[in-house]
């Protein structure tokens, strides 16, 4: 929302001098947040210039320029002035705005003598955009076009108001009353102690009776009709001639509104002044009466986009007797249009439902002023004032005249009286307010305030729609006396609370990825129905997922079940942008859901879902388990003096992988296996508690190309939900040895389709209690082997708790171990 201070100025009383600081801080002490400042940023000299004569140049690019000579001043060296104007809507005797040298426009867009177009241009004759009055940049401002004749010379800065500034703050949805003047002057007002004079009490309400107006909604939401008050007034005969006036146009304009026609830019001026949008129908377009109804299927309006809008059944329509001839509170039809050719008009103020109206802009994609007050809710007492507001600025600047016909259609219902017990502020504040506080506050922001037995009964003003309940109005003393005063304490925290076992887990994983020189990034969970298949599946078979109803992005609309797709375009985002060694991993929920979600059956509004509907949304819900994902492209280690490049692969995948089970506390098998998206031979799967968890392996070059990523990109994905659940609870520390170790090396020969990982459990299996570890140190083949053969050579450590043992113990336990593998695999030991 955008304050021009001078408007402020009407309403309170500001310091002569008053800056955009000091109105922010007045504001963000009630509550608001800071912006931005408009305006203010224009300094002359800018002074009153008349035409004297001018001639014209044609210039070889094809413009043709008017060197021209300007009196800015009535006698002096320098009252005529040389200046070069490329506009051509100007006539000699015509007065003008001249920004002399050492003026700054808006920009900042500093003023000097500078030649151009052989001659030395003395200052500049300015447009309308360009002293910040409006859009116009097609001519020069004439005076005479906003009504005026001044004396040559005048500082046309006071003569235009382009002094004047206007700063922005941050209106929170539930505060709709402050999309105002009139409400920011109330809660400057409330800021600083001075008197607030009500704009809509300055308005002398006439009374208008005969035209017809029906409130019609056979269908309303939530149980609320679609309008509950409509204000109709009747101005004729006005001057198509007339122009918005430079002030209106200058406040318009700080406030972020276009200046469009006289009867637009009073609405929109009211609306900004009350709160309260209106709408001005040219009347002898109108066909009849109007009637406010709910659309009916497959009726269409053309908006005054001259878009051909689809309407709904939940639309509010203002219908004449030819059919809707506006969507309620977000656009006017393009049938009743206000034109040049319009001298009778009919003002509309009405009171709308803010559901059917927010819904309504959304639903179209309108968002406009007007809808976003309707939908925050407008002062249902204000739209008598604001209709007579608009008739007497239609009378006062358009030449109109008042006719008696018109409609006063309101229906107020009373806000509900709210119970405010005697202690309940300083208990819910912590702050000893005095009686006295309390009620100065709940008086001034307009409520009415009644002694009861235990406190007061408080019954809102009707511009307060959000304060329903005696939390809402202890917040109001908080708010209005200070939050200063709400003394600080630190809560203290439970016995006995923490960190649970998953999250202890999850942190803990995140940490020593961190350490080993992974970066963590949080990757959006919305991706293809193609990802989630390729990276969601073994077989890259469609999996079950979950739609976004209003997705940004209709391709990526679905929610993931697999975090890897998202990490890999953030590998691709880094390595278009020169990033080509990267070691990246994140933990976040996927979804996987099983069945049908949602529900069609919950009641419209604030009606409770019933138990059985609660029950069959809480099932619907869909498993959201935790998932870690890593991602490794590039150089491991960067080249530098003495040392190459070394490449991540495979390996720092797997050794992720181990980092990931020792954090958690569970062991992982890791053995060969398969996956869509992962290259074949070059995939391990992951085995937890029985159960396969995840993958990790080199990416597919092919899909690693399609991303624009390198061929060999190492990658993991695993379920850590899963893995977490298959740590045990505590973990009891192995005894510390004293015997020494013995140890040995096996290679065994086997079929190259047998996996390493099988054999190495076959040998751990036979070895029995005396082999300590396990580990394989070598895949062989080529010479002295067969094709179809390959040789593992396995590091074996033995001992013994209670003994030193010897060297045969040693081997008779690892040719245990090759008798099961033999047994199992036909392995026999390479000589």
């Amino acid at each position: 929302m955008r304050i021009p201070a001078s408007q402020l100025r009407e309403w309170v009383d500001l310091p002569e001098d008053v800056t955009p600081a000091h109105l922010h801080e007045a504001l963000v002490a009630v509550g608001f947040e800071e912006e931005d400042v408009h305006g203010g940023d224009l300094t002359g000299p800018i002074v009153v210039g008349e035409i004297l004569e001018f001639t014209p140049e044609p210039q070889a690019n094809g413009k043709t320029i008017n060197w021209c000579q300007v009196r800015v001043a009535k006698d002096g060296p320098e009252a005529v002035r040389g200046i070069v104007c490329g506009a051509h809507n100007f006539g000699v005797g015509d007065k003008v705005v001249v920004s002399l040298p050492g003026a700054v426009l808006p920009g900042p867009f500093p003023i000097s003598a500078r030649k151009t177009y052989g001659h030395v241009s003395d200052g500049m004759i300015a447009s309308a955009k360009e002293l910040g009055l409006g859009d116009e940049h097609s001519g020069i401002l004439r005076l005479t076009e906003l009504g005026l004749d001044p004396e040559v010379g005048t500082d046309a800065i006071a003569l235009l108001g382009l002094d004047d500034f206007a700063v922005e703050i941050n209106v929170t949805p539930d505060r709709g009353y402050a999309m105002s003047i009139r409400g920011v002057a109330r809660e400057y007002a409330h800021s600083t102690g001075v008197a607030f004079r009500d704009p809509a009490e300055a308005v002398t309400i006439a009374p208008a009776t005969g035209f017809s107006v029906t409130l019609k909604d056979d269908a309303p939401i939530r149980g609320q009709q679609g309008c509950t008050g409509f204000v109709a007034r009747v101005v004729r005969g006005l001057d198509r001639s007339a122009q918005t006036p430079s002030w209106m146009v200058k406040r318009l304009a700080l406030m972020g509104i276009r200046s469009i026609s006289l009867p637009v830019d009073i609405s929109n001026y009211v609306m900004m002044e009350l709160g309260q949008p209106t709408h001005t129908y040219d009347l002898n377009k109108l066909k009849g009466g109007i009637t406010v109804r709910r659309a009916k299927a497959g009726e269409t309006l053309t908006t005054l986009d001259e878009q051909v809008r689809q309407l709904h059944v939940e639309d509010l329509l203002i219908c004449d007797e030819s059919g809707p001839i506006g969507l309620a509170g977000v656009m006017g039809g393009a049938s009743t249009e206000i034109d040049d050719a319009s001298t009778d008009v009919l003002i509309e103020a009405a009171t709308f439902d803010p559901v059917t109206i927010a819904r309504s802009a959304r639903r179209h994609k309108l968002p406009s002023e007007a809808s976003k007050r309707f939908a925050r809710g407008v002062d249902p007492q204000v739209s008598r004032a604001a209709a007579q507001r608009v008739v007497d600025l239609l009378v006062e600047l358009g030449g109109g005249t008042v006719d008696s016909l018109g409609n006063d259609d309101v229906t107020v219902t009373p806000p509900a009286a709210i119970a405010l017990p005697a202690d309940y502020v300083a208990k819910r504040i912590g702050v000893d307010y005095t009686t006295a506080e309390i009620e100065g506050v709940l008086s001034d922001i307009g409520a009415t305030v009644s002694a009861a037995a235990d406190g007061w009964t408080v019954v809102p003003p009707s511009w307060r729609p959000d304060l329903i309940d005696a939390p809402g109005l202890a917040e109001e003393v908080a708010r209005i006396h200070g939050y200063d005063r709400i003394p600080s304490a630190i809560p203290v925290a439970p016995p006995g609370r923490g960190l649970s076992r998953s999250q202890s887990a999850r942190r803990r994983v995140a940490q020593v990825l961190a350490a080993a020189g992974l970066t963590e990034v949080l990757a959006y969970p919305f991706v293809t129905s193609a990802d989630n298949a390729l990276f969601g599946s073994p077989e890259g078979k469609a999996v079950p997922e979950m739609t976004l109803a209003n997705a940004l992005d209709p391709l990526v609309s679905q929610l993931r079940v697999s975090v890897l797709p998202g990490l890999l375009d953030t590998a691709k985002r880094n390595v278009g942008r020169g990033l080509t060694s990267l070691a990246l991993f994140e933990t976040g929920m996927v979804f996987q859901p099983a069945g049908a979600t949602g529900s069609d059956s919950i009641p419209v509004g604030n009606e409770k879902p019933s138990a059985a509907v609660l029950d069959g949304l809480y099932g619907s819900v869909p498993a959201q388990p935790w998932h870690v994902s890593a991602v490794f492209v590039g150089s491991l280690t960067v080249k530098q003096p003495g040392q190459p490049a070394v490449a991540s692969g495979l390996a720092d995948a797997l050794d992720a992988v181990r980092a990931i089970a020792t954090a958690v506390g569970a062991p992982i098998e890791i053995r060969q296996g398969s996956h869509g998206a992962f290259h074949p031979g070059r995939t391990a799967e992951l085995v937890a508690g029985g159960n396969v968890i995840g993958y990790a392996g080199e990416i597919l070059p092919s899909v690693a190309q399609a991303r624009d990523l390198p061929r060999v990109v190492a990658a993991l994905e695993l379920d850590l939900s899963a893995l977490i659940a298959t740590a045990p609870d505590h973990v009891e520390a192995d005894a510390v040895q004293v015997f020494p170790a013995a140890t040995q090396d096996l290679s065994l020969v086997v079929d190259r389709s047998v996996a390493a990982a099988d054999v190495l459990a076959a040998v751990v299996e036979g070895a029995g209690e005396l082999l300590e570890s396990a580990t394989i140190v070598d895949d062989y083949r080529g010479t002295g082997l067969a094709d179809n053969e390959k040789s593992l050579t396995f590091a074996l450590r033995f001992r013994a708790p209670d003994r030193t043992l010897t060297a045969n113990e040693a081997s008779e336990s690892k040719l245990a171990g090759v008798a099961v593998a033999q047994q199992k695999f036909n392995a026999t030991i390479r000589e």
